[in-house]
């Protein structure tokens, strides 16, 4: 995605202050807005002040950019380059009104369409919350990383939340906190967790607002998951293979089964375990076991001869 340098942006440094950033906006917003700017590039550059005005003025998102803009800096990009945040880098980051990709995120203003790069980092934003918002705390939203057991058995977590707030300088400093967390037996990739009352305070004696928090899957080599269907590669040798036999497997939730490989296998195809993969009270997944076949190698006389063998019981036989 095309990197934004929303410091440049703005005209201020990596290390300005809230109120150096809200100057430096009302500056600008007076010199672009296309109500009163002169300006042949006035829309375009009122659109790119008021998305890093969006960001930079907001503390949780302000620091999280800054993670995804450190790896760029560094590299020396700049506005327009092609940048390729690592997987997951916003995991554990904590937002309100509006979140992590994913999620969409409530401005009050024109609803205006914000760039690709800022829509990937924290969601499409549209209009604000209205009059609600005026009294009941704002939601926040986080991303977090399970293992896939978790979703079989169900679990209880501490997790840690990154987020950030003003200090007394008007400088946006970390903060972290840590929730223990439930999490139902069930819970699939892209499903919101929600924790009533872990948002912003509430606004004249309101509500709380909630946390939600985006479930996603640690990657693992192990297995693939797709809703609640999961793939799992299953090693066999090439005799398995050709003649069938009866393997143990291990589960992801832990537990061991007898397959049955049918004679004939070839490398790819695919056993279905009906109801073993992610559970639901309505439908449970499918666990999908993936044929592998690894082919030993020759090393001692004995085993060459066994392959040599082998060959020459299948005369006629071309892979290729």
């Amino acid at each position: 995605m095309e990197f934004k340098d929303y410091y440049k942006i703005l005209g201020v440094d990596k290390g300005a202050s809230q109120d150096d950033i809200k100057k430096a906006y009302r500056k600008l917003a007076r010199k672009y807005h296309p109500d009163v700017s002169k300006e042949a590039d006035a829309a375009a550059r009122m659109a790119e002040v008021n998305e890093a005005n969006t960001v930079l003025s907001d503390p949780e998102k302000r620091a999280a950019y800054d993670t995804v803009g450190a790896q760029a800096w560094a590299r020396g990009a700049r506005s327009g380059d092609d940048v390729r945040p690592p997987p997951g880098w916003n995991t554990g980051y904590e937002f309100s009104e509006g979140g992590p990709e994913g999620f969409r995120a409530h401005f009050s203003g024109d609803g205006q369409d914000f760039s690709e790069f800022f829509e990937q980092m924290f969601g499409r934003a549209h209009a604000g919350a209205g009059a609600q918002a005026q009294m009941r705390g704002e939601d926040h939203h986080a991303r977090v990383e399970l293992e896939l057991i978790d979703a079989y058995r169900g679990a209880e977590r501490h997790i840690t939340l990154r987020g950030a707030r003003i200090d007394d300088g008007g400088h946006v400093v970390p903060e972290e906190r840590t929730l223990q967390v439930k999490i139902p037996q069930g819970v699939k990739e892209g499903q919101l967790i929600r924790l009533a009352g872990q948002g912003s305070p509430g606004f004249g004696g309101g509500p709380a607002g909630d946390l939600f928090l985006e479930v996603h899957f640690r990657a693992d080599a192990r297995w693939r998951i797709d809703g609640r269907d999961v793939t799992q590669k299953l090693r066999v040798t090439p005799w398995e293979a050709a003649i069938g036999a009866g393997v143990q497997v291990t589960t992801p939730d832990g537990k061991t089964v007898e397959v049955t490989v049918p004679p004939g296998s070839g490398s790819g195809r695919k056993l279905r375990l009906k109801g073993r993969g992610i559970p639901s009270s309505a439908t449970s997944g499918d666990l999908f076991l993936e044929l592998d076949i690894a082919v030993p190698g020759a090393v001692t006389p004995e085993q060459k001869a066994a392959w040599e063998a082998l060959g020459k019981a299948y005369p006629g036989f071309d892979p290729r």
